[in-house]
C-alpha cells in the first residue's frame, strides 16, 4: 500500500468523520441522574406554566386604573382588603374598584386585578395604601401559561442537560428523561519512546500525554474514556490491543503509528480489520490523520506530537464526538479579534495558529509542532483558510476559544 493516500481538505475529513459516526443508543433516565447527558426526544410542557396569574413582585395587587395619574406628591389611596398567602388560591380575595391586596411574590392574583404595585411605590397607613406612581395592565405579573403552554416544546432533541435544562424538565413533570447513551470511546497510545506518567523518562524517551489528553478531551465532550495503555511499535501487540479495543468500544483514538514511514501500522492493521477512509488532511499541524472504519466502529490515528493531536480533536475528531454523544452542537465557541502580529502560513493547506487572545487583539504563539509550551500559553486557535499565504498586523480574526 502507499505510504499516503490523497491528502484531503479538512472539509472533506470531517464529513467523512461524521458519516461513519455510530447512531447513539437511548434510555430513560430518573431526573437526578442526567445532568450532562443529551435529550434523544423533544420535551413538552404537561400543563400550562405558570398555572395561574403570579406577582414577580412583593406589593399590592391592584387596578391599573385606579392608578392614572399617582404620583409621589399626589398618590392613589387604595383601600386594603386582605393578604394574599403563598399557596393559596386567590378567588375568595376580589374586592371592588378603589381596593388592593398584599401579595408576596409567587403569589396568585386574585380576579378583578391587572397589575401589581411594588411595595418600594406604596405606602401604608391604616387600612389605607398610596400607590405613588401609575401602572399599566400586566405590570409586574406573569401571566397563566405564559411561561410555557401546556404541550409546548421546552426542550429539543439534543440539548446537553445543564443545571437550567433540569430545572425546566423538573417544572414540566418531566422526572424519567430520554437521553442518549453515553458512548465508550478506546484510547491508545504507542510508541516504544512512551513510558507511563509515573515513571522518569531517560534518553529519548518521553511521558504518555496523550492518553490523558486525549481521554479528558472526550470526557469534556460527554464520552466515557477507555484507556488501553502504552502499545509498544510491534504489529503483534498493537493488533492485539486494536482488537479488544474495538470489540468493547463505540470508536477508537489511536495516539502514534500515523506519520509517514515504515512503521506507520495503524493504517496497515487498520485495513485487516476493516478499511482505511482517509490518511493525511491537508493541515497544520495534524497532517498525518488517519479516519478509518473497522465494522462500524470508527477509528482515528492522531499525531503524535500533543499540540498537533489536540488541534486534530478540536478541529476535527469532535465533529464525530458530537453525532456520538447526540448533542446538536455549533461548534467550539468563537470570536472576531484583531492580528496584532503578523501570522505567515503556507499555501493548500488549513492552518491553526495558536493565539494569546488580549483585550487589545490576539497574539500568535508560534512554535514546533511538538511543543507543548504553545498549548498552555495559548486560549484560542486562529484559523487560515488553506488558500492563504497567511494574516498581516491588523486583519480580523476568527479565534475558536478553548
Amino acid at each position: 500500500m502507499s505510504v499516503f493516500l490523497e491528502t484531503v481538505l479538512v472539509e472533506e475529513a470531517i464529513s467523512t468523520i461524521q458519516a461513519i459516526a455510530p447512531v447513539p443508543g437511548t434510555e430513560r433516565l430518573s431526573l437526578e441522574f442526567v445532568p450532562g447527558r443529551v435529550l434523544s426526544e423533544d420535551t413538552r410542557a404537561d400543563i400550562d406554566i405558570p398555572g395561574f396569574d403570579r406577582s414577580v413582585v412583593d406589593g399590592y395587587a391592584v387596578r391599573s386604573a385606579d392608578t392614572t395619574g399617582a404620583g409621589e406628591a399626589v398618590p392613589a389611596m387604595l383601600l386594603l382588603t386582605g393578604r394574599i398567602n403563598m399557596g393559596e388560591q386567590a378567588a375568595g380575595h376580589s374586592g371592588p374598584a378603589g381596593s388592593c391586596v398584599y401579595i408576596p411574590t409567587g403569589g396568585e392574583v386574585p380576579p378583578g386585578f391587572d397589575a401589581v404595585a411594588m411595595i418600594e411605590y406604596c405606602e401604608l397607613i391604616g387600612d389605607t395604601v398610596l400607590v405613588k406612581r401609575p401602572l399599566a395592565n400586566g405590570e409586574n405579573i406573569i401571566l397563566c401559561g405564559e411561561d410555557f403552554h401546556a404541550g409546548e416544546i421546552v426542550l429539543k432533541t439534543g440539548c446537553r442537560l445543564g443545571p437550567r435544562h433540569i430545572g425546566v424538565l423538573a417544572a414540566v413533570g418531566c422526572d424519567m428523561v430520554p437521553v442518549y447513551r453515553v458512548p465508550r470511546i478506546g484510547i491508545l497510545s504507542t510508541g516504544n519512546e512512551i513510558v507511563p506518567v509515573t515513571e522518569l523518562p531517560t534518553g529519548s524517551r518521553v511521558r504518555d500525554i496523550n492518553s490523558y489528553l486525549c481521554s479528558s478531551y472526550v470526557k469534556e465532550h460527554g464520552c466515557e474514556a477507555v484507556l488501553y495503555g502504552i502499545v509498544p511499535d510491534e504489529r503483534g501487540a498493537f493488533r492485539t490491543a486494536l482488537g479488544t479495543a474495538l470489540a468493547e468500544c463505540n470508536a477508537v483514538l489511536i495516539s502514534g503509528g500515523s506519520s509517514k514511514d515504515e512503521r506507520d501500522m495503524t493504517a496497515s492493521v487498520l485495513q485487516e480489520h476493516g478499511k482505511v477512509l482517509v490518511h493525511g488532511i491537508a493541515i497544520a499541524p495534524g497532517k498525518p490523520t488517519i479516519i478509518g472504519l473497522a465494522g462500524d466502529v470508527p477509528v482515528i490515528g492522531l499525531p503524535g506530537h500533543p499540540a498537533s493531536a489536540f488541534i486534530v480533536l478540536t478541529v476535527v475528531v469532535r465533529h464525530l464526538l458530537d453525532r456520538m454523544t447526540g448533542v446538536q452542537s455549533a461548534g467550539p465557541a468563537a470570536m472576531k479579534s484583531v492580528a496584532l502580529e503578523n501570522i505567515p502560513s503556507m499555501k493548500g493547506r488549513e492552518e491553526y495558529v495558536r493565539v494569546l487572545v488580549t483585550e487589545h487583539g490576539v497574539i500568535p504563539l508560534f512554535g514546533k509542532s511538538g511543543l507543548l509550551n504553545t498549548l498552555s500559553r495559548s486560549n484560542g486557535l486562529v484559523r487560515v483558510p488553506a488558500g492563504s499565504e497567511g494574516v498581516e498586523e491588523g486583519d480580523t480574526v476568527e479565534v475558536i476559544q478553548w
